[in-house]
């Protein structure tokens, strides 16, 4: 979870956008030690563009020079990623900037006009940007005094992303008709499907607090407006040369001064702040969504979950920022700075009560969510004769691999070392390893840990821009030499298919789940740009560039490039119907192989053994209810991203709704009978101990328990979902991890 930010980073509810912002593996290049902090006067744009276009060519894996085509392309990449539902701009504007800029946009920057090139480029999209929502706004200010029918037989786009824009302003206007009425009309339903639900369960209406309809919409239409206006220069240049940089690959980014510090904080999963995860409000202000135990909120006492942000002073003083409607990472911004320093906060309750200011210190906060943690599975069940046996099962769950790259304090090989050990010392014979959802992290890290699991030998192969393949290997003895399963799905990646890969090349691991993994197989390194500026000029401020440097292969010679690792076993996910991987970027590098790396022999046991454990789980599943919803459910969204469309009929998104509502009740009603069955079994044949960091050296571990998942942090309820009651799934298990213990107790007895 990444605390003083929006939203959980590694379940579902996470923003894609943020995970693939994470999505790396870091070189062996050190950054500075010292945290960034906004420069006290600008940084020196014009010449920061410019010797980032000098590395970006000279030091990416392709070595392409800039070119007029590839001018073109960076406008093109430009305006797609500012526009990329094509709701701001129609073709005509875009072919004024194509005229302007597409042969001489690398000129500018190579001529230290980055800063002029810009601001033009986001004046122009920023002016029609605010013209359209300007008209969205009139819309539903009409709207106001008369709702539309919503009898039409009109249906809109659910994506507009790879549709061609709109010939023109009329045209666009269109398309700002239909999305406002389709705006309407979902809020709309959505509040009356939770007055039915409330009514149902003879509770109160949550619709009692909101704002009207078109009121709501208004606000939210006002922070996009505000998101707009509040680019300074940083984001601007920002905007402009990543668009450069993903031309090269989607993975090739800028980071300015504030990006590279959120980037930091990732990456080495800690971070220093008040200790509370913030979300937007329709209303302008910044929530309180959670808090974290112990953290520096916690401990002053004074903040509580709901209450809502509207000015910060930063540095403590009295020198306030007014908040109200400003995107959520200036917000964040603001509120993190140094340890041991007070950041002032005005605040109204929950209930939109009294202002008050509160005072707070901040503090390191470790995002244990992020860190390696682990369960011990004490497990009684029949074995491969039928014969009951106890079995001692461990699962480990690594959300990313972490490293603290300012510090060099936090490692996730020395985390999950620790585990292991300890689950070797408990007996476990067979782990589960949970990738889902890993983004990546530090190519040094990940090869340490397959060691864990292989011993000595080559982990992985690396080729650079000239063709040189370095194979990457580890020593000493494998830790734990029991069973192993990797649970992966499409948004295991980077690092982690590493592992993944590594693990099927010596034939260590089953690895289950999607498919597929993501298929990024290349190797970004961070580089300072204040190291490549001349030597009398300004170094304040410069951020980084993150360039792909190298691609990486598994020992077997295969890339993992945009093919990704396949699943041994293929189960149904929560991420199936998801249409993201790397083939489904625009730039992507292409796939290939190299000769196998010498040196590793494949353990061929599981190649033996794999037609039993796949027949075995076949049959689990096809009896298993909970997975063929998620089949049923990723065939629903497959449908439907192939229809790309959405009725604006009233009458047919409530048949459609309500058809979706019967479907969740009856599924519900379903899964509470069984689900109570279920743990009454888990209950007389299962027993599963916590295994967290700071469990390690107790001298008995504690049971897990249901509090485990609120450890971290305390989070605010959420009325509408309490309404559906959806039950939860026994023993902290979802249907996917259960069917993975299934697995590795499977191979446990085909020894």
């Amino acid at each position: 979870m990444n605390v003083d930010t929006p939203g959980k980073i590694y379940d579902m509810k996470k923003s894609i956008q943020q995970w693939m912002r994470g999505l790396w593996v870091a070189g062996a290049v050190a950054l500075a030690a010292a945290a960034v902090a906004p420069a006290p006067a600008e940084p020196d744009y014009d010449l920061i563009g410019k010797q980032f276009s000098l590395v970006l060519q000279n030091a990416h894996f392709s070595r392409e020079r800039f070119t007029q085509e590839q001018y073109a392309k960076f406008l093109e990449c430009y305006v797609q990623t500012q526009d990329p539902q094509h709701l701001f701009l129609s073709e005509d504007e875009v072919q004024k900037l194509r005229d302007l800029y597409a042969t001489s946009f690398g000129d500018y920057l190579l001529a230290n006009q980055t800063a002029r090139l810009a601001e033009e480029l986001y004046a122009f999209y920023s002016e029609k940007a605010l013209s359209r929502i300007a008209f969205a706004e009139k819309l539903l200010q009409e709207y106001a005094k008369k709702m539309p029918a919503f009898d039409s037989d009109r249906s809109t786009a659910r994506t507009r992303r790879k549709l061609p824009r709109s010939a023109n302003a009329a045209e666009l206007e269109q398309v700002w008709r239909d999305q406002v009425e389709d705006m309407l009309l979902t809020e709309v339903l959505r509040r009356e499907n939770v007055a039915k639900l409330a009514a149902e369960k003879g509770k109160p209406d949550p619709n009692a607090k909101e704002k009207p309809v078109v009121e709501k919409l208004l606000s939210r239409l006002k922070r996009m407006r505000n998101d707009i206006q509040e680019a300074d220069r940083e984001d601007m240049v920002s905007y402009l040369l990543n668009a450069v940089a993903h031309v090269y690959d989607p993975h090739s980014d800028y980071m300015g001064a504030r990006e590279e510090q959120r980037f930091k904080d990732m990456i080495k999963a800690s971070i220093v702040g008040i200790g509370a995860r913030l979300k937007s409000d329709d209303d302008g202000s910044t929530v309180i969504e959670g808090i974290v135990k112990g953290g520096p909120a916690a401990k002053n006492g004074q903040l509580k979950l709901g209450d809502r942000i509207v000015a910060v002073a930063k540095d403590g003083d009295e020198n306030w920022t007014d908040i109200m409607f400003l995107s959520i990472d200036k917000v964040v911004d603001l509120i993190r700075g140094k340890k041991g320093q007070c950041v002032k906060l005005r605040v109204t309750d929950a209930e939109g009560g009294n202002e008050h200011v509160i005072t707070i210190v901040r503090d390191e906060i470790p995002m244990s969510e992020e860190l390696a943690s682990g369960r011990v599975i004490h497990l009684t069940a029949p074995d491969a004769n039928g014969q009951p046996r106890k079995y001692c099962l461990g699962i480990l769950t690594l959300p990313s691999f972490y490293v603290d790259l300012d510090d060099g304090d936090v490692h996730c090989a020395a985390d999950v070392k620790r585990i292991l050990r300890r689950m070797i010392m408990e007996g476990v014979e067979g782990i589960v390893l949970d990738l889902r959802f890993n983004g990546g992290g530090s190519l040094d890290e990940v090869r340490k840990m397959v060691g864990f699991f292989t011993g000595a030998g080559p982990v992985v192969q690396v080729k650079d821009s000239r063709g040189h393949v370095e194979r990457l290997t580890v020593s000493g003895r494998p830790i734990f030499r029991g069973e192993l399963v990797v649970l992966i799905n499409k948004l295991s990646a980077s690092a982690s298919e590493i592992f993944a890969g590594a693990m099927v090349d010596y034939g260590r691991a089953v690895v289950a789940g999607d498919e597929s993994t993501f298929g990024k197989g290349t190797v970004q390194v961070p580089r300072s740009l204040a190291d490549y500026m001349p030597y009398f000029s300004s170094r304040e401020g410069c951020g980084m560039i993150k360039v792909t440097t190298q691609k990486f292969y598994r020992v077997g010679g295969a890339s993992t490039q945009l093919r990704g690792v396949p699943s041994d076993i293929v189960l149904p996910t929560a991420t199936t119907g998801l249409r993201i991987s790397e083939g489904e970027q625009d730039y992507a590098l292409p796939y290939d192989e190299i000769p196998r790396a010498g040196g590793y022999v494949m353990n061929t046991r599981i190649a033996r053994i794999l037609p039993a454990l796949l027949g075995r789980s076949a049959a689990r599943v096809a009896k298993d209810p909970d997975l063929q919803y998620m089949q049923e459910d990723a065939a629903r969204a497959d449908e439907r991203q192939k229809k790309n469309s959405v009725s604006l009929n009233k009458t047919v998104r409530q048949d459609e709704s309500n058809a979706l509502l019967e479907r969740k009740k009856t599924i519900d009603e379903e899964r509470k009978v069984r689900y109570e069955k279920m743990a009454e079994e888990d209950a007389k044949n299962m027993v599963i101990y916590r295994l967290n960091l700071t469990d390690v050296k107790l001298p008995t571990l504690p049971v897990a328990s249901k509090e485990d998942k609120t450890e971290f942090m305390d989070e605010v309820e959420d009325p509408e979902a309490e309404l559906t009651e959806t039950p939860e799934y026994p023993s902290n298990l979802d249907p996917v991890l259960r069917e993975g213990i299934h697995i590795v107790k499977d191979m446990i007895d085909l020894r």
